[in-house]
């Protein structure tokens, strides 16, 4: 399992990178689970992060074509070398039937920009609260609009965590779905060191956190301690994995027991804003 570890400026990069994380995604917790950063900020995080790490970039919620072409519009092509992913969720579309339009939309609206970054489809296990499509409707979308994962979070950030919403043995359940389609498997919703023997035995791609790490809770400050300290609770039950691979290749038609490691290929540039 690789840990993502959410950041909010470019000065807590250096501490998730310090405490051992795989993945650095940029994000505002204050504007909710996939808030946005300011596109100023956004540069100033791209700029810490070394090429051989994958950066995320959290682009929000979205329920209409528009706003989709919008955003991932002003995300031209940046530095070389770091793989990219771009992450949407669909809070408040309640029509599911729009829902593989919107990622497709994602996935051309960059590869026209001269990029093509991997699409995360984001599913919310409190999907009847943030009124969003199901976590199942959502990997069916992915599969459809050609996103490369799908990332399993909640909404709402009150307390309760994943595995509040879903029991182990559904987001298991989850997760092989995921796979049987070729589709990264992420995990994310206020997870800590109580999650992970659960998350060990269940084995996603990718872990994510942001609270778990930080001194003061999910709006305050990353901490290379607290990083490390995930870090070691994931090593001991899971074995380190090499990085992402570069280029993401069709592989719909793999069968489960291909391995998400050679069915997944990711691209080489992220994207980042005009300055």
């Amino acid at each position: 399992m690789r840990l993502l570890v959410s950041v909010r400026s470019a000065v807590e990069v250096g501490e998730a990178l310090a405490g051992g994380a795989d993945i650095i995604d940029a994000k505002e917790p204050a504007r909710g689970g996939l808030g946005a950063v300011e596109p100023d900020v956004l540069c100033a995080i791209a700029d810490r992060v070394p090429a051989s790490v994958p950066l995320s970039v959290a682009l929000g919620d979205f329920t209409d074509r528009a706003h989709v072409l919008e955003q991932v519009a002003r995300l031209p092509v940046g530095r070389p070398g770091n793989t990219d992913f771009l992450k949407l969720g669909f809070a408040g579309l309640s029509d599911e039937s729009r829902l593989a339009g919107l990622i497709g939309a994602a996935a051309g609206t960059a590869a026209r920009a001269g990029s093509v970054p991997s699409i995360i489809a984001v599913g919310y296990a409190d999907w009847s609260r943030a009124r969003a499509p199901t976590p199942e409707g959502v990997i069916r979308a992915a599969i459809d609009g050609g996103a490369a994962g799908v990332l399993l979070d909640t909404s709402g950030k009150d307390g309760r965590a994943l595995l509040d919403w879903m029991s182990a043995a559904a987001v298991g359940r989850w997760i092989a779905e995921a796979r049987r389609a070729g589709l990264l498997a992420a995990v994310a919703g206020s997870l800590g060191h109580a999650a992970i023997p659960a998350l060990g035995r269940l084995q996603p791609d990718i872990v994510g956190v942001r609270g778990a790490a930080c001194i003061g809770g999910r709006l305050g400050t990353v901490s290379a301690q607290r990083v490390r300290s995930l870090r070691q609770a994931i090593d001991s039950i899971s074995p380190r994995q090499s990085r992402v691979p570069a280029k993401r290749e069709s592989h719909a038609a793999l069968p489960p027991s291909e391995s998400i490691e050679s069915a997944t290929r990711l691209p080489n540039q992220p994207i980042l804003p005009k300055a």
